[in-house]
């Protein structure tokens, strides 16, 4: 079945050494863009994780954001270059010596110092690496579950509205045979009335041709049977699983020039007023089209 582009997906893992939080959010969109929001240490991650989210959509505009907080500073790989920072005061206590002073260290001075730290955080923590991917991948499922839901309500509601078009098409047909005889009987009775005022001599053949040309003008039996068929395919394509919007989207936009053709060939107002409410019916598919993927 469809499913929506809109929806909204969360995860939440507590570990001892960390505690993160997925979410997702996503609105429609013509192809898929997904947009990131996480710390700066876990970007060497991102390319691996954006294919994960395309096996579970191909459109819509979707942002993953992650909260992470590290309760055990061991994972976060940094360490004080030990080694270094005793030569250097080595070097200092000599000098000091040589001057007849005493060194003593400034340690707030040591840790301002960029080159005594050593981060080895280019690469995260093995273990939360892979909590961050069991917790994505719970995330896209609650999130995929989410627009699961909120595309059988769409199913539904285009259900609904694919039967109200149906039946104001039925409508428009039931109307045409009606136009056609009134304005066949009209224009006989015009020509006929030109014919006598003029004195001239009625011609059969000539007012069979005249009909003919009319009702070959007033004619929208193709138009509604290529709208007939339109409705058909909406139905089918709204039960299938791939590239459903992007089908239904196109065939919303030849049902319309199929009625559209309705109203300015039939001439009526009847059915320029049934057009109409096709039209209104026919738009409100069109925007709830826009959110399935």
């Amino acid at each position: 079945m469809p499913v929506s582009m809109t929806g909204f997906g969360r995860f939440e893992t507590n570990e001892h050494a960390w505690t993160h939080v997925w979410e997702i959010k996503s609105v429609n969109g013509r192809f898929l863009d997904v947009k990131w929001r996480m710390p700066g240490s876990l970007r060497s991650l991102e390319n691996g994780w954006e294919r994960v989210v395309r096996t579970y959509a191909s459109r819509g505009r979707v942002d993953i954001s992650l909260n992470l907080e590290v309760l055990d500073a061991e994972v976060l790989g940094v360490s004080f270059n030990e080694t270094m920072a005793a030569a250097m005061f080595r070097q200092m206590e000599k000098l000091a010596a040589s001057r007849g002073e005493t060194f003593t260290p400034d340690y707030n001075r040591v840790l301002a110092m960029p080159s005594l730290w050593r981060d080895n955080g280019n690469e995260p923590d093995p273990g939360l690496a892979e909590s961050l991917n069991r917790g994505l991948e719970a995330a896209l499922r609650d999130w995929v579950n989410a627009r699961a839901r909120e595309g059988d309500a769409l199913v539904a509601d285009l259900t609904a509205r694919f039967a109200t078009l149906r039946e104001l098409a039925g409508k428009v047909r039931e109307r045409v045979p009606e136009i056609l005889e009134a304005k066949k009987a009209s224009l006989r009775q015009r020509i006929t009335d030109m014919l006598e005022s003029a004195n001239a001599e009625f011609s059969e053949d000539r007012m069979l041709q005249e009909v003919a040309y009319l009702t070959d003008k007033l004619d929208v039996s193709e138009e509604l049977t290529r709208l007939d068929a339109h409705l058909d395919r909406l139905a089918e394509v709204l039960a299938e699983k791939d590239d459903v919007g992007k089908k239904l989207d196109f065939l919303v936009q030849e049902t319309f020039r199929e009625i559209n053709t309705c109203g300015n060939k039939a001439q009526d107002t009847e059915v320029s007023r049934l057009v109409v409410d096709f039209k209104a019916e026919l738009e409100r598919c069109r925007e709830q089209v826009q959110n399935i993927e």
